[in-house]
């Protein structure tokens, strides 16, 4: 009998990180700039950008330090209003706010994608830029966002913490904007426990971002990788002229990411696969629904979101949530599921918080369940099964007694 999978240990790291980790503490040489050339996040960073298919890289602390940096980057005045999805994590409103600029958050719609009405609507002359977040992989229509932004003059910022390795009618997700964000965090595609990465072809944004991210005195040198006039202009331009925020990446954290590279291509395989069986047997139900993806979108997921359907109160999404996990299948409810980070409304540190009702009945129905590209196809038939089963627990009593 097959037990309830475990979903939340990540895959080993590889030996290679291991060699290399080993061979940094035994130099003590754990700090990025200590080496004249060639240290594990310089070379991460060069990695990454031929891996995207973009000009520059620079890894930092976090998705979040990438996101506030990115935003310095385009030099937006104080008090300049970014639109933002109503459905994201509480880290990208953070950002915002943390770069002195005003989030303004856009309605998103039953299939977790921003909401175009809404969005050109309150793409306004106020607004200097835009965060776009693929949220848990779900990529938003991008050919209409960048010509309303393109029309507009605005920049966009990809919020890709979820979504390395989707793309975006052959395109990699997160170099569709002015600038894209990814994260390192323990549970994506690649992890380094914490740890992010921004990429973009713009020479002077990322120099304001290299120095801003603690590049102090003429550390930015060891970012530049042969002949670059463009960069060695910009980062010359910017020296003593910027604050520092220290954001760094250590050369450990560099090591284990650098060694998970080479593993992309199949996570994402494995997990695309993982998620498109799942979803089919979950389509099967009356009562559970998994948006299908946009067309132009080829979607690296690591977990499943769907809708509960015809629950008609919060007693019963609530008791799907307790049946699936007597099963052993943890189920999240966003908007159930107390102080969550990414229901909107517990962002209470932005000022006038609008409501979004859209976004909020989406939020109240929809589930979250991880899914690692490890799992064998039997653990796989486990989840399915447990969720179809707990979905059948409430809707099929209320079924036969309730109407």
């Amino acid at each position: 009998m097959t037990l309830a999978p475990n979903v939340y240990d990540a895959e080993p790291i590889p030996e290679a990180a291991r060699a290399e980790i080993d061979r940094l503490l035994a130099t003590g040489d754990l700090f990025r700039y200590t080496a004249p050339e060639n240290a594990p996040v310089a070379l991460l960073e060069r990695e990454f950008a031929k891996l995207l298919g973009t000009k520059y890289a620079l890894a930092v602390s976090s998705c979040s330090a990438a996101l506030f940096l990115s935003l310095l980057g385009l030099g937006l005045k104080p008090g300049t209003k970014v639109l933002i999805p109503g459905f994201t994590f509480a880290a990208v409103p953070s950002a915002v706010i943390h770069a002195n600029c005003r989030p303004v958050l856009v309605e998103v719609g039953q299939n977790y994608r921003i909401d175009l009405e809404d969005f050109a609507a309150k793409l306004t002359d106020e607004v200097g830029a835009v965060i776009i977040s693929h949220m848990r992989g779900h990529t938003s229509d991008m050919d209409a966002i960048m010509a309303l932004c393109d029309a507009a003059g605005v920049p966009v910022v990809e919020d890709a913490a979820h979504s390395l390795g989707t793309l975006w009618n052959g395109r990699n997700i997160g170099t569709l904007g002015r600038v894209g964000c990814f994260s390192f965090q323990s549970y994506k595609l690649i992890n380094s426990g914490e740890g992010g990465i921004l990429v973009t072809d713009d020479a002077d944004l990322v120099a304001r971002a290299v120095i801003m991210s603690g590049a102090y005195e003429h550390n930015w040198a060891k970012h530049i990788g042969g002949s670059d006039p463009a960069l060695e202009a910009a980062f010359a331009r910017w020296q003593n002229k910027l604050p520092l925020y220290n954001l760094r990446l250590s050369n450990l954290s560099a090591a284990i990411i650098r060694a998970q590279l080479p593993e992309l291509a199949r996570r994402v395989r494995d997990g695309r696969a993982n998620h498109d069986y799942v979803a089919e047997a979950l389509n099967s139900s009356p009562w559970l629904d998994v948006p299908p993806p946009l067309t132009p979108e080829t979607r690296a997921p690591d977990s499943i979101q769907f809708n509960l359907v015809g629950f008609a109160d919060d007693a019963e999404a609530r008791a799907f949530a307790d049946a699936a996990a007597a099963r052993g299948v943890k189920v999240q409810i966003f908007g159930l599921s107390r102080d969550n980070a990414r229901a909107f409304w517990n962002w209470q540190f932005i000022e006038d918080l609008p409501d979004l009702p859209q976004t909020r009945a989406m939020l109240m129905r929809a589930c979250d369940v991880r899914l690692p590209a490890r799992l064998t196809r039997s653990e796989l038939d486990f989840v399915a099964g447990a969720l179809i089963e707990a979905a059948e627990d409430i809707k099929g009593i209320t079924q036969a007694y309730g109407t």
